[in-house]
């Protein structure tokens, strides 16, 4: 398909890692189809507006902005999400906190779960479409993060299961207890947003990624606060960093008395996702 090489080849020039796979995600939601439909149908000739509209994007990306922000959508846990630059990417490695999550809703008796810095809601959504039983109060401090994440939950079909609310959680408190909460919060520490590709450092909000401190502030928040959040016997369930980030958590609650703490790996190996007993 000449789009397919034209774009290849325009990204390839640019230093582009993956071109191939890049052009076939704007093309397939340009044209609102899958990838065997790009290739099955590769004589078709798309509108003067269409090719503007791929040259937009191929320039964008060029620039670095992330294919999520470019086409507004993007995939989680086999469900639909939209995205822009008010939200953090959902990232292939919190789907593993969202099925150690999953695992402990349907095992146990969990009725309620609050979900702390939803972002674009993708750990709420996923989890009350595969835990319908559940009802789920996602909070944000930001009220343009949170009208994305309303329209995650309205496309997905769970909008009777979960309620957003507008709540800074160092300085508001929650007037319920749950019987589990999870939370992906701000981790990356700030000496180290340098460093990151530039995709994510130039584009994705900076509140999302770092605590603009050590990484560990929303941890010791939690660990301070967990037993008036949670019921006894309930649960946090927390993704971590990568390094020694999770060791640094695991002190944090085991500083507060905390004793029943477990691990879980990613499917790379390494310690991602930390569940702590209340």
């Amino acid at each position: 398909m000449g789009l397919i090489n034209w774009g290849e080849d325009h990204l390839q020039q640019a230093g582009n890692n993956n071109p191939q796979r890049e052009i076939e995600w704007l093309l397939c939601d340009l044209l609102c189809c899958s990838r065997m439909e790009l290739y099955m149908n590769s004589e078709t000739e798309i509108s003067p507006e269409q090719r503007k509209t791929l040259e937009n994007w191929a320039k964008r990306r060029l620039a670095g902005e992330p294919l999520q922000y470019i086409t507004g959508r993007t995939e989680f846990f086999g469900l639909p999400f939209y995205t822009n630059f008010n939200t953090l990417i959902p990232r292939p490695e919190t789907e593993r906190l969202v099925e150690v999550a999953i695992d402990f809703a349907q095992s146990g008796k969990t009725k309620n779960i609050v979900d702390i810095g939803t972002g674009s809601g993708c750990i709420a959504v996923s989890l009350a479409v595969n835990s319908p039983s559940v009802q789920i109060l996602a909070i944000d401090n930001n009220r343009d993060t949170l009208e994305i994440a309303r329209k995650n939950r309205d496309v997905n079909g769970v909008s009777k299961q979960i309620k957003f609310q507008k709540l800074d959680i160092f300085r508001e408190e929650l007037e319920d207890k749950f019987d589990l909460m999870v939370s992906n919060p701000p981790y990356i520490p700030q000496n180290e947003i340098s460093g990151l590709p530039l995709e994510i450092r130039d584009h994705e909000p900076l509140h999302a990624l770092t605590d603009g401190a050590d990484g560990l502030t929303f941890y010791r928040r939690f660990a301070a606060k967990g037993r008036s959040l949670v019921k006894k016997g309930g649960y946090l369930i927390l993704e971590v960093g990568r390094g020694k980030h999770p060791q640094q958590v695991e002190r944090i609650f085991t500083s507060a008395g905390y004793k029943n703490l477990k691990m879980f790996k990613d499917y790379n190996g390494d310690d991602r996702v930390l569940t702590i007993i209340v």
